[in-house]
Formats: C-alpha cells, structure tokens, sequence
C-alpha cells in the first residue's frame, strides 16, 4: 500500500468516527457522511463516494469501522444495490445519474433489485423478450421477469429489454433503472422451500421509464448487462469475509455444541475447514489485485467454488445435528423477507440448494473458467447473428 494513500485513507476513517461517534448515530446519518467522505466505495472517483484508490483499501475501511462499534450492515440489507447497482452505474452512468442515486442507495434509503432473467430466458439472458417502445421522451415496456430478489421491497430495479427485435439477441438490448413503485408494475412472491418468498415475479403492463433512466447507449444493454453480471459474482464469490464465519462457523458451532468425540466427523470437519479458509484467502487475493472498473473472471471462479463449498458443509451440518436436523424449527409459515436474512442450520441447508443456480448457474461459471480462464474454445452458438426475431423460441 501507498503510505500516502494509506495516511489519507485513515485519516479520513477517523474523521469519520470523531465527527459521527458510531454508537451514538443514526445508521443512515453515518453511511450518508461515510459517503461523503469517500468512504463508501474507495475505488470509485471523488465526488460519488470514493477517493479514486485501489479497491484493496476498502477491508480496512470497513474493518475500521467495525472496530469503532459501527456497522457495514448496509453492504447486507442492500446487497443488489451496493455490490452490483453502484458498480454499473460507475461503470456506465452519467454523473447526474450517479448524483441521484448513489448515495440514497449507499444509505439503504433507496433498496435496488436487478430484473434479468425471464420464463424463456435464464441463462440465455441475451434471448429476453420483455420489449421497450420508445414514446418521446419515455420508454413503453411490457414483459414478465422472473427470479427477482426483494423487488418486494425495493424503490428502484435495473432491468434490461429489448429494443429492436432486428438485430441479433446481443446487440438489440438497453439497459434501464425502472421506478419498482411505477404504475404498472406488478410484484408477485415466489415461495420457496424454505417458506419464505425472498425471490419474485415482476410484471411490466404499459409501464413508462423515463429516457433520462437508461444507462448507457440505445443497444449497448448487453455490455452493461455484463458489468451487472460480474458485479453479481464478485459480490457473491469474491466477497472477503472473517476467518471461520458463514456457513462453516455455523458447522463449528453445531460440532462445539454436540460435544461429539466422533473422529471421522472431526476429519470432515476440518476437511471443509481448510477447503473454506483456501476459498477465502483466494478472494481476499483476488479483491487486493482488482483495481477499479469492471471485474474479470476471477468472480465467476470463487462464485462456483463458494457454491458447491456451501451445499456441502450445510448438508454436513444438518447430518451431525443427527435426528434434530430432520426437523424444521422454523416452521414453513410462508414470509416475505424484508434483506438477505441468516438462517439457521436446516434453513441454511434449504436455502444452499440455490446457490448454484442464482447469479449464474455453476454449469455457466465453468464455460466462464474454460473460455476466459484456460482458453478453451466455447460451444458453438448457432444463433449468435441471427436477427432475434428469427431465432426460435419455446
């Protein structure tokens, strides 16, 4: 680290906890200055809630703040914003654009959710129908999303429709932030097999986006799209967190609580142990080497890593708690979340069972590693120039 950066980063942390005592202050009054003092998102330029650094002094921010009593809570309850919103719109956005929304979304004033997938277009993102019809100065969009996290709740959405249905599947998307509170705009839960309905299905009936809301270029919505997607995979794979924390401290947990001398469960457990404390240091790595910008594939990487590491200690949990991890002390009273809630351990083994499928089934992180990692060739798509209205669909 630059011992200069380094002298002004913390200087400006402790400006921060003097002049906003952590304990004595209002959440959102302390992310509003954390904001204002470049805090928020270091790497990002000056003005929207960074100082223009590398990305690697954002943990000792955080770390800073947490170490004062005060609370990153707000990366969690707005996690679709902070960790995905803010970098497209950094990427990609006008500075009157980044002016209006970054720093509500920082605050948690202003919850976000991304609308990609659609019933005929899953991983096949590119193949979306939901269309958007220019009117003057506004876009008319139609169309159904579905997979939609805390749309429920959210104020703002970033969504991508197609808007020339002539040129091929790639080339024909634009890329909006869609008031969630517009007329028009119908919310409906999707219950999973943990109860709750944390996922939704998101409706557009004739719903206006004003111009002033699209991000970037007329068709240039799959590039940003991209930007969206390798945020999302960070976020869920590169994301630095504490030594035996998640899912393995709640393995730890369980194994302390039992009080077992079971030597080939201890063998199990440290076995995952290690393969979770590896997973972690290769983030960490891969977030000190990022700069700023959009980030590569080394996302995708720890994203599928994470994925399978977490449906293995949550089922590993639940079979030491033996009998009682066939039960569901939870009950299935059917909810709708109001953040990214913890859950206990057969919870947490319910809800695991997705984490190879959101933000990119693991089949797609593997053609990511084979072609942009290892430079294998990809799989032939055959409708690549096609014009999208001529390619089939179901």
């Amino acid at each position: 680290m630059s011992q200069a950066d380094e002298a002004r980063v913390d200087a400006l942390v402790d400006e921060l906890i003097s002049e906003h005592p952590p304990q004595g202050t209002d959440n959102v009054e302390f992310w509003g200055a954390q904001y204002d003092k470049g805090l928020a998102w270091v790497w990002h330029p000056e003005g929207f809630g960074g100082l223009g650094l590398a990305r690697k002094y954002q943990r000792r921010i955080n770390s800073a703040i947490e170490n004062a009593g005060g609370t990153t809570e707000n990366r969690y309850l707005n996690l679709l914003g902070i960790a995905m919103g803010a970098g497209v719109l950094d990427a990609h956005a006008t500075d009157e654009q980044k002016t209006r929304w970054l720093r509500p979304m920082f605050t948690t004033e202003e919850i976000w959710c991304q609308l990609f997938s659609e019933p005929g277009a899953g991983s096949d993102v590119a193949g979306l129908s939901s269309r958007a019809v220019r009117d003057g100065d506004e876009w008319v969009v139609n169309g159904q999303k579905v997979w939609t996290t805390l749309a429920h709740i959210s104020k703002w959405g970033m969504v991508v429709t197609r808007t020339d249905a002539e040129a091929p599947k790639h080339h024909g998307l634009t890329y909006f932030i869609v008031d969630m509170e517009a007329e028009g705009v119908d919310v409906r839960p999707l219950y999973q097999i943990t109860g709750e309905a944390e996922f939704n299905e998101v409706f557009f009936n004739d719903v206006r986006i004003p111009d002033a809301n699209r991000i970037d270029a007329v068709g240039a919505g799959w590039r940003v799209a991209l930007t969206t997607l390798m945020n999302e995979r960070v976020a869920i794979g590169g994301n630095t967190v504490p030594r035996s924390s998640g899912q393995i401290g709640q393995a730890l947990e369980v194994w302390k609580s039992s009080n077992s001398n079971d030597a080939v469960l201890r063998d199990q457990l440290l076995h995952l142990w290690a393969e979770t404390e590896a997973a972690r240091l290769t983030a960490n790595r891969a977030n000190e080497m990022a700069s700023a910008g959009i980030p590569g594939p080394e996302g995708s990487t720890g994203k599928l890593a994470w994925a399978n590491l977490n449906k293995e200690i949550a089922a590993f949990t639940v079979d030491m708690m033996g009998l009682e991890g066939t039960t569901y002390p939870d009950g299935y009273e059917l909810t709708r979340p109001e953040s990214f809630e913890r859950h206990g351990p057969q919870k947490s083994f319910l809800r695991t069972r997705a984490n190879s499928i959101e933000g990119g089934t693991s089949e797609i992180m593997l053609n990511i590693l084979g072609e942009r990692v290892l430079g294998l060739p990809g799989e032939p798509r055959v409708d690549k120039d096609l014009p999208w209205s001529e390619v089939p669909r179901g």
